[in-house]
């Protein structure tokens, strides 16, 4: 009768520690789980990096773009064709006559005006 009780006690014992087990195992597995998750968005994110990198290169390996940054960069030009420099100086004292006058007025005092001071 002891034996039994023994024999009872040491598979309850092995039952209990290959549930402890196999609930770890299965929160590894699902931890994991959301890790691949993860990684797939890296690679769906590197993938379209990829593809604009490769588009730019496409452009860069165009004629059109060579001869843009040669002319822009180097200042190169065409034979026949010259160069004109303006001084930053100038440049920046026509773009700012073009500007228009800021209204500092909130919304509510404009609406204000509109009702009530026409």
């Amino acid at each position: 009768m002891a034996y039994k009780k023994i024999t009872f006690f040491i598979v309850i014992v092995i039952l209990l520690l290959a549930i402890n087990n196999l609930a770890h195992s299965i929160y590894t597995i699902w931890a994991k789980q959301d890790l691949i998750i993860q990684a797939q968005k890296n690679l769906a994110q590197e993938k379209k990096e990829n593809e604009n990198l490769k588009k730019k290169i496409a452009q860069v390996n165009q004629p059109q773009f060579i001869e843009t940054q040669a002319r822009n960069q180097l200042l190169l030009t065409k034979p026949g064709e010259g160069i004109v420099l303006l001084p930053k100086n100038q440049l920046a004292a026509s773009t700012s006559s073009v500007q228009k006058p800021v209204d500092l007025q909130p919304n509510w005092q404009k609406w204000w005006n509109i009702f009530f001071n026409s």
